[in-house]
Parts: C-alpha cells; sequence; structure tokens
C-alpha cells in the first residue's frame, strides 16, 4: 500500500504535516529491533583441562606463532614460508574472506536509499481510424528518477548486518583454521620424510652388515668349518632386507608429492633439495606450551563455532522482522515534455513523493514456521560450538599425553639399540668362535633391524606429536585485527 502526493496537492500543509509525522514516527523507532541479542555462550568462560603434570612441559604464558622456531631446522622454516605463499586451500579460504566482506557490504547497502534513473525520447502516432484528428507525429522527452528508502523501524536491515557481520568474522576465523592447519601437514609430512630417510639409512647399513656375514658364511662353508644351512639362511635374511627398500621409498615418494601440494613446489625440485639426508629434528627436552585454557578459547575453530551462533541469533530477528510492517519513503523527479526546446522550464518538472506499507498479512503461519526454524538452527549452532569445545579439550589432552608417552619409548628404544648393539656383537663373535648357532646370529640381527626402525619411527613420532599439540594449542597463529576499518559503516 502506498499513498504518493501529486504535483498539485490539495492541501500542501497537510501533506508536509504528515511527512514530517513519518519522519518523526521513523527517528523514534530507529533503535528498536526485534528479535533476540545475541549472548556469548557460557562454555566461553570455563575450558576444564586435565591436571596431569608432564616432566619437561611447562604451562606458561608463551608466543607460539612459529612454534616451528623450536626445531631450528632451515628447510622446515622455509616449507612453512612456500605453504603461507602458495597453498590453495589458504588462498580459497581468503577467497572465502572476500565474499564475506561482499556479503556485508550488499547488507549494509540496505541502509540507504535506492535510486533509479530512466530517460526515454519516444516518437508516436495514433491511428487515424481511432482517432480522425492524429494526422501528425508526436515526439515526447522524458527523464525521471525514482527513489525508494526503506525505513527500518523494526531492525530487519540491521538484523541482517549484524548476521552478515558475523558471517564475516568467521570467515577470518575460518581462514585461521586452515593456515593453522596447513603448517601443522606441512611439519608432519616433513618430519615422516626424514623419518622414511632415517630408516632407508638404517635398512641400508643393516645390508651391508648381513652382506658381510654371507660373505663370511660363504667362505666358511668352502672351509669346511660351517653348512650350507648358514649360507641360505644368510641368503634368504638378506634378500628379505632388501625387499624393504622399495616399500620405503614409495612411502618416501608420497610424502614428497604431498609437500609439492602443500607448498606449490615442484615435486622435482623438493626432491632435489631433500637429497641429503639430515636427522630427525628433535625438540628441546624442556619445552613451554603456554596455558591450555587460554589457548582453547583463542582457536580459531573455536571462535568461528561462536561467531556462527552470533549469525543466527541474528536471523531469528530478520525473521521476527517479517511479522511486522515494512515503511517505505517512495518518490519521483523527473522532466517531461512535447517539445525539446522547453524540456528544462519549470512547466516540464513532474514528481511525486509519499510513504509505502507493506505487510504480510495473510502469510503469518509461514512466517511464524520460519522463525522456528532459525530457532532450531540457533540451537545447533550453540550445540555444534559446545562439540567444539570438547573436541578442542580432547586434542589438547590427546596430544599431551601422547606427546610424553612417545618420549618414554623413545627412551626405552634407546636402550633397546644399544643392548641390540651389543647382543650382534657378541653372537658374531661367538659364531666366529663355534660357541653358537648361527641362527642367533640372524636373530640378533633381526632384532637390531626392527629396534634401530622403531627408534627412527620413534623419533619422528615425537615430533609430529609436538606438532599435533601446537596446532591444538592454536600454534602458528596470531590475533587477527577486528578490522573495523573494513567493515561497512
Amino acid at each position: 500500500m502506498s499513498i504518493i502526493f501529486d504535483k498539485h496537492p490539495p492541501d500542501r500543509n497537510y501533506e508536509r504535516s504528515i511527512l514530517y509525522g513519518l519522519l518523526t514516527l521513523t527517528l523514534s523507532l530507529s533503535g528498536c529491533m526485534v528479535g533476540p541479542d545475541y549472548q556469548a555462550p557460557k562454555g566461553t568462560s570455563s575450558v576444564q583441562i586435565s591436571s596431569i603434570i608432564y616432566p619437561g612441559v611447562r604451562f606458561e604464558q608463551t608466543d607460539l606463532s612459529h612454534w616451528w622456531d623450536i626445531f631450528n631446522d632451515p628447510q622446515l622454516s622455509s616449507l612453512i614460508r612456500l605453504g603461507e605463499q602458495n597453498n590453495f586451500d589458504i588462498k580459497m579460504a581468503l577467497a572465502r574472506v572476500k565474499e564475506a566482506r561482499a556479503s556485508l557490504g550488499i547488507e549494509s547497502s540496505g541502509l540507504y536509499p535506492e535510486i533509479d534513473a530512466d530517460g526515454a525520447v519516444t516518437w508516436a502516432k495514433e491511428s487515424e481510424n481511432v482517432n480522425p484528428l492524429a494526422t501528425s507525429e508526436e515526439t515526447k522527452y522524458a527523464f525521471s528518477a525514482d527513489a525508494s528508502w526503506e525505513i527500518d523501524l523494526f531492525g530487519r536491515i540491521r538484523r541482517s548486518i549484524e548476521a552478515a557481520t558475523a558471517e564475516y568474522q568467521a570467515s577470518w576465523e575460518d581462514h585461521n583454521d586452515v593456515l593453522i592447519s596447513i603448517r601443522a601437514e606441512i611439519a608432519v609430512n616433513y618430519f615422516s620424510m626424514r623419518t622414511l630417510q632415517a630408516q632407508l639409512e638404517t635398512t641400508k647399513k643393516n645390508i651391508t652388515s648381513q652382506q658381510d656375514m654371507l660373505h663370511l658364511t660363504e667362505v666358511r662353508y668352502k672351509n669346511g668349518i660351517a653348512t650350507y644351512l648358514d649360507v641360505a639362511q644368510a641368503t634368504r635374511e638378506l634378500a628379505s632386507t632388501e625387499a624393504e627398500l622399495p616399500l620405503l621409498r614409495i612411502a618416501l615418494q608420497k610424502n614428497i608429492t604431498a609437500l609439492s601440494v602443500l607448498t606449490g613446489q615442484p615435486s622435482d625440485i623438493l626432491r632435489q633439495e631433500f637429497s641429503t639426508v639430515r636427522p630427525i629434528p628433535v625438540p628441546p627436552a624442556e619445552l613451554t606450551v603456554g596455558i591450555p585454557a587460554e589457548r582453547i578459547r583463542q582457536r580459531p575453530d573455536v571462535k568461528l563455532a561462536e561467531r556462527k551462533i552470533a549469525a543466527q541469533t541474528a536471523r531469528i530477528g530478520v525473521a521476527t522482522a517479517d511479522l511486522y510492517p515494512s515503511f517505505s519513503l517512495v518518490g519521483s523527479l523527473g522532466l517531461a515534455s512535447l517539445d525539446a526546446g522547453n524540456f528544462f522550464n519549470s512547466a516540464s518538472t513532474v514528481y511525486g513523493i509519499g510513504p509505502s506499507l507493506h505487510w504480510n498479512i495473510f502469510n503469518m503461519d509461514r512466517i511464524r514456521q520460519n522463525i522456528a526454524v532459525q530457532d532450531a538452527r540457533t540451537e545447533q549452532a550453540l550445540y555444534s560450538y559446545e562439540l567444539t569445545m570438547l573436541n578442542a579439550i580432547k586434542e589438547v589432552e590427546d596430544s599431551l599425553s601422547g606427546f610424553h608417552e612417545q618420549r618414554l619409548r623413545l627412551e626405552a628404544l634407546n636402550h633397546s639399540v644399544q643392548a641390540s648393539k651389543e647382543t650382534v656383537s657378541m653372537s658374531i663373535k661367538l659364531y666366529k668362535d663355534g660357541l653358537t648357532p648361527f641362527q642367533d646370529v640372524l636373530d640378533a640381527q633381526r632384532s637390531l633391524l626392527n629396534s634401530e626402525s622403531n627408534q627412527d619411527a620413534a623419533r619422528g613420532d615425537a615430533a609430529v606429536q609436538l606438532v599435533s599439540l601446537y596446532k591444538a594449542l592454536a600454534g602458528g597463529w596470531t590475533t587477527q585485527p577486528e578490522r573495523h576499518s573494513e567493515l561497512p559503516q
């Protein structure tokens, strides 16, 4: 429904009084917004972490934005920088931020009038059979500017802006979460690659040792000191160990190609760069990992889930506003003339202005059902937030326990390797002296290979567990500014 005052109203004072009344009503109700105001969930203030104390791990304030520096590995730092620059998951996350920012701009534009302009020149002639006096063509010149301004009396537009603002902030948290994940994934693949390289070197070293033993058995067999069974057993053990090399090289190749995808670097370049075998990076004995409860609250996935609640809460207000009428001020101003010469004269002026009312009176049930839908979605967002918090706590506790247990395992394996080396040395000496069967030598060598391979894996797993801990504690991320300067005002 709309009321338009034409160029010649019967009473200009009456017209002005209505317009002034509408403006006064608009200003007085401009602060009214239907729907619930957002309140942060209670879970943001209380995070309970296991009170278990882990030796060598201090829970104190510290900067984890560059946690990979503790490994003192330039190649790892270089890979992470390449990932930040070239990774397509990060680029897509940043594109989603741009999309959310543009969507916020679209919603914010609803606070301002919409203005359209039209112009036309038409040539027309009526049918002489309809109007015998229509003997000549008629030229009409017209131009008009039409404006419409929705008065946000009940906050529908402002609630939409509120939801879009929360979605924009959530998109930044999504970007931060992707950034943390990519950095951690690069580190995990790098440590896995170094672990596989170490296992390859260990296997090759054991192959050399087994080749020496095969040569020894062959010499002893030729001299009649040993049976051919010793030669066959040594040959079998050597072939079995050599069969491990292709599997390790396959896994190594997969790690290099995974790093290629993560960093955007050709695999040939990475393969050449990592051709020199280096030790698995070992973290220091004493670590400071921050205060878990505070770090969890700063996790981007937790903040993203919280922003989703805020956005969905605002959408309840958007839906609720449909229960009420919407008011707009509409108007037009233009020129119209049959003669181009007097087109710009005051007599050519046409205009109209007045209020417009729209109210979905007969759709109330549908609107209420939509409000119920938005309520349910808000409830789901709240549950999703609480689940995200629980998973965050779980990840921190699992990573702390895993890192501690991997350290203990590595310490035990170090003793195992040392004992296995002594066993191999003693069994070979006894075999040469004829005091023990060759099977004891094979068992000792096999045990040493397994112990050294497990030792290499444990070193890599300890580093990977520490990466998981830093990821769980939102390491590799710094607090993003609120970016108010980028938000439409």
